[in-house]
């Protein structure tokens, strides 16, 4: 007996454990998935530690929600067992004295309504924390060449303080209902004391069933105490539960079209027909732009910050979708065309290189992931990073740090040019991809970019002269409208706009 107890008490908990574990870990991959896929747009709304927040508390709060099921489910069925109990020793007795069950019932109810803003804001003060503690680990060399330690500690303090306050405030619900549990499990005694000894003077019970009752109804409520305890636990998992939902079925703003196109092999001309883009409607970045980039040509976007350069980029490696007009590629909009077939046919370098925590090489391979040893170090040459890669302590092998910290910021650059030169891409996309290089390393790579460049289609930002000045043709952007575009010396003789940032900034570059 003691071992057939054991053994279904065994199979009971590792069942229920591993549908829990199975249900958690298909949350977690089905986030992971989704963020992978969300817009860009969201990630500028929202902060990583408060995304991280919800995929990893809240989905580790409804982890403690499954431990509790196991106990949830016995008390449960202790309950049926006691009510059924009472109910075959006297049914009016039994339903006298379960009478305070509504009461708590409605108890319930109402404490619901003030704890479920309060365990909401529990969750949202622990994602504030968060948020604050990722933005200040990875700005933490900010942080301290600007002395800010003891200005964002003060910020912490603040957050955190408020988290402690929501907390002790959710903590003091919760602390209400067990009073009331007793209050009622006294309330439900004294009544089978009253009516039942009051039957029992009266010859309609017996007072073994009146001492049966009383000891049934303490052990009725040890369940209900524990399901109480149990029950603030629910909320706060409800809580979590309905954050993580809300991130599931935040809506993928840039997908593929119902019946997407899927292109091979593209020849790279580009297309934009009276395009408009904003971030926020009253904000507009992008305010109509008609532009022909002919397949095979090097373009350079020129303007101040803020014109729309980067934006333009964006927009044609589809980061975000046109607020009006559209984009082709090779005469099909680029709405249309699947985002697998668009990426492969695509890459971009940005001024902020980033690199992953694995080998040089793995990173390099990042979009080739089956590219040979030999391919890998050709891409490498090109750029003019086989050398320093080569004197690293394990060469390609060399594990990066987060971010790539064990290299230089023109080395990680370098790597992530190696990166997009593997892909072979036939639509290249720079943005102020040279800005974080030395000159003598800037001018290794402008040896190699007519080779880089040759024969495909390329979109450069830049600021400086040698990479503007070699471009077909310079398309010169002042708040989100084309001023002028024309080739480097047509651009110096109209003395415009492009003439004025030539004196500016340009000519300081001249050898």
């Amino acid at each position: 007996n003691a071992f057939v107890n054991f053994l279904s008490n065994y199979i009971y908990v590792v069942s229920l454990s591993n549908v829990s574990q199975q249900i958690l870990l298909s949350l977690r991959t089905q986030l992971f998935n989704h963020l992978q896929n969300l817009s860009i747009r969201f990630f500028d709304r929202n902060e990583v530690g408060r995304i991280m927040s919800r995929a990893q508390n809240d989905v580790n709060q409804l982890q403690e929600f499954f431990n509790m099921v196991l106990i949830t489910i016995a008390d449960s069925l202790a309950l049926i067992g006691i009510v059924i109990a009472l109910f075959i020793l006297d049914a009016k007795l039994a339903v006298i004295t379960l009478s305070v069950i509504p009461i708590l019932l409605g108890v319930l109810l109402i404490w619901q309504r003030f704890a479920w803003d309060s365990f909401m804001e529990v969750r949202r003060a622990i994602s504030a924390v968060n948020g604050m503690l990722q933005e200040n680990i990875s700005g933490v060399r900010v942080i301290q060449a600007l002395n800010r330690e003891e200005g964002n500690f003060k910020e912490f303090r603040e957050l955190n303080s408020q988290h402690f306050s929501a907390n002790m405030f959710a903590t003091r619900l919760s602390a209400v209902l067990m009073p009331v549990v007793e209050i009622l499990t006294a309330i439900s005694i004294v009544l089978v004391v009253l009516i039942g000894g009051m039957m029992a003077t009266q010859g309609t019970l017996s007072v073994s069933i009146v001492i049966a009752f009383i000891l049934y109804i303490q052990r009725f409520f040890d369940p209900i105490r524990g399901l109480t305890m149990q029950y603030t636990g629910f909320q706060r998992a409800m809580t979590s539960g309905v954050r993580i939902f809300e991130l599931l079925d935040t809506e993928i703003e840039v997908k593929d079209h119902p019946s997407p196109k899927t292109i091979e092999k593209i020849k790279g001309w580009i297309t934009f027909e009276d395009v408009h883009f904003h971030y926020t409607p009253d904000i507009p970045i992008i305010r109509g732009i008609t532009l022909n980039i002919n397949a095979g040509e090097t373009i350079a976007l020129v303007g101040t910050t803020g014109a729309g350069k980067t934006t333009l980029a964006s927009l044609v490696a589809r980061f975000y979708d046109v607020t009006q007009g559209k984009i082709t590629l090779d005469g099909h909009d680029i709405r249309e065309i699947s985002q697998a077939s668009l990426s492969h046919q695509m890459a971009m370098v940005p001024q902020e290189p980033f690199l992953f925590s694995a080998t040089i090489a793995e990173n390099i391979k990042f979009n080739r992931l089956f590219a040979t040893t030999d391919e890998i170090s050709e891409a490498a040459k090109i750029v003019n990073a086989h050398e320093f890669i080569s004197k690293l302590p394990m060469g390609y092998d060399t594990v990066l740090q987060e971010r790539g910290q064990n290299l230089s910021l023109g080395q990680r650059q370098l790597v992530s040019f190696a990166r997009a030169i593997l892909a072979n891409p036939q639509i290249l996309i720079l943005d102020e991809a040279t800005a974080n290089i030395d000159s003598h390393t800037e001018f290794l790579i402008q040896q190699t970019l007519k080779t880089i460049l040759s024969k495909r289609t390329a979109i450069i930002i830049a600021h400086r002269l040698s990479t503007v000045r070699g471009a077909d043709r310079i398309v010169v952007l002042d708040h989100g409208l084309i001023a002028e575009q024309g080739t480097h010396q047509e651009l110096i003789s109209k003395g415009q706009l492009y003439g004025q940032l030539y004196q500016k900034y340009f000519s300081m570059q001249e050898p």
